[in-house]
């Protein structure tokens, strides 16, 4: 087990007086500091300066493994904070089993998610590693029996993991779960310049705000993030030119709900992606995030201008979850079947091709077979090409864990049937033979192919070829799959390179200066 307080400190001030240098005071004089090498025995190979103790007390020197569940959104905080702790010198790692501490990023989302997590827990205390806990599960239930005595940082106090770290490695339990504040008035979070170490150095992933405007009953993410708070939009803008100037050629824009921002700051989603649109160089690519029906709605005109530019993705995530209105009431999802139909008849209209992203819940408490077969025939309907399909699981403290469960048999019948239906049709066939325009960003899972995406945010599989990776080029589709396309590079085209400057090498941390890299 890892080593902890009898008594847990609520606040890193309790141990760090405001006299004592904080880690980014130190963070540039570090080369003046060595650990100590103990003396080993002849028998034994003894550890360099470079290479110190694991269980050396010195801050700064160890090695951190991070894992990251869920969202976009957590993605990014999970980029913040390796960002920050490489930037103060601890070394990244991609094994855990070398890794001095693990660094949690969880979501609360789904059962089997936090159930990954707590095993992850579990585990590291077996392998007697330092643990600190992020994410949504300890904002939202920082006392439950299994996180006692470990460090947790909070979803808006992601700048001081590296104090959280620091304190968590000298043996000390750390819990920062504060909200960030101006005023009295709370802030969409960390500040957007802090060191980054993307996942993919070519796609940025920006949070435009955090929390949203509803309280869906079923929902335990927002125990975590709250109510809606937005980054001003020039905050947002320049964070969009500084990926660009580090050779970001896509970027992700994500939050609880995308469509509520700036309602908390007097303004809108459409006002920031004009301003964003801006400043994208040729050939990079904007994809919009999530956004609920109810915030869209007002906005669907200028969204359609938006979607229609060359350098936004013609795609919008819009969660529907149920077709059935009395469900959607039970859920307090604040709109009806109808509204959603509304949002997508129009952008199918104003912007051909549009690919529209969905999400459904099936046996949510009191789901009804009819009410089922109203999903079913919605999904039947619009043939979305991407669906996110969910069996309900009851979220402790939410208000939907309390209502008359739909029996676990049923759940997982339709959740069964609902993924026949989709499985039933394939979206892509029809463009075997097109030619399109596609933006080359990753290697695929099974790392035989390139993956681009064409303009409407569809996957399209390319041959991996080095000088392909981060250009925009034209193929011919050849073949095509339920989730995927296969296009082969026109040889008499041209290949475009999106990045206005050499992209950071993978594992390079973003936002440092010259001087600091030095």
């Amino acid at each position: 087990m890892p080593a902890a307080c009898d008594s847990v400190l609520e606040d890193i001030e309790d141990i760090v007086s405001a006299q004592d240098p904080k880690p980014h005071d130190r963070q540039f004089v570090r080369k003046n500091v060595f650990p100590k090498v103990r003396k080993r025995s002849s028998q034994q190979n003894t550890q360099t300066d470079d290479d110190p103790p694991s269980d050396s007390i010195i801050p700064g020197v160890q090695k951190i493994w991070i894992r990251t569940w869920g969202c976009s959104h957590n993605n990014s905080d999970g980029e913040y904070m390796a960002g920050q702790l490489a930037a103060y010198g601890y070394k990244i790692t991609d094994n855990s089993a070398e890794a001095d501490l693990w660094l949690l990023n969880s979501c609360t989302v789904k059962n089997p998610a936090e159930d990954h997590f707590r095993n992850s827990i579990k585990k590291a205390q077996e392998g007697n590693k330092k643990v600190v806990l992020a994410g949504c599960v300890p904002q939202a239930q920082p006392r439950q029996d299994y996180l006692k005595g470990l460090s947790i940082i909070g979803v808006q106090q992601i700048d001081r993991v590296v104090e959280v770290v620091e304190e968590t490695i000298k043996g000390h339990s750390v819990r920062l779960l504060g909200q960030k504040k101006d005023n009295g008035k709370r802030l969409g979070g960390a500040r957007l310049d802090l060191p980054k170490i993307r996942k993919n150095p070519l796609i940025e992933i920006i949070s435009i705000n955090t929390g949203c405007l509803n309280a869906c009953t079923y929902c335990k993410t927002k125990h975590a993030r709250g109510d809606l708070a937005s980054y001003p939009i020039e905050e947002l803008v320049d964070r969009a030119k500084q990926s660009f100037q580090e050779g970001v050629c896509e970027i992700w824009l994500t939050s609880e709900d995308t469509g509520a921002y700036g309602r908390d700051i007097g303004t809108d989603l459409p006002t920031l992606l004009w301003k964003l649109v801006e400043v994208i160089p040729e050939g990079a690519m904007l994809r919009l995030g999530m956004t609920n029906p109810p915030y869209i709605l007002e906005h669907l005109e200028e969204m359609a201008k938006i979607l229609n530019h060359p350098r936004v993705y013609a795609f919008l995530h819009i969660p529907v979850q149920s077709a059935s209105d009395s469900v959607l009431m039970d859920m307090k999802r604040e709109y009806c079947v109808a509204d959603f139909k509304r949002v997508v008849d129009f952008l199918k209209e104003k912007v051909p091709g549009i690919t529209i992203a969905t999400d459904i819940i099936c046996g949510f408490p009191g789901e009804t077979d009819e009410d089922f077969q109203e999903t079913m025939k919605l999904v039947e309907q619009y043939r979305f090409p991407s669906l996110f399909i969910n069996q309900f699981y009851p979220r402790p403290g939410t208000p939907a864990a309390k209502m008359h469960q739909v029996p676990a048999a049923v759940k997982k019948q339709r959740t069964k049937d609902l993924s026949q239906l989709f499985h039933s049709y394939n979206p892509y066939d029809h463009k075997v033979g097109e030619r399109q325009r596609v933006l080359v960003t990753e290697e695929s899972f099974d790392s035989n192919y390139y993956v681009a995406h064409n303009p409407f945010y569809e996957q399209v599989l390319v041959p991996k070829d080095p000088v392909l990776m981060g250009k925009m080029v034209e193929v011919n589709i050849y073949e095509a799959g339920k989730h995927f396309m296969k296009g082969q590079p026109v040889s008499d085209a041209r290949v475009y390179t999106a990045s206005i400057t050499r992209p950071l090498a993978k594992g390079e941390v973003s936002g440092l200066t010259e001087v600091s890299k030095r």
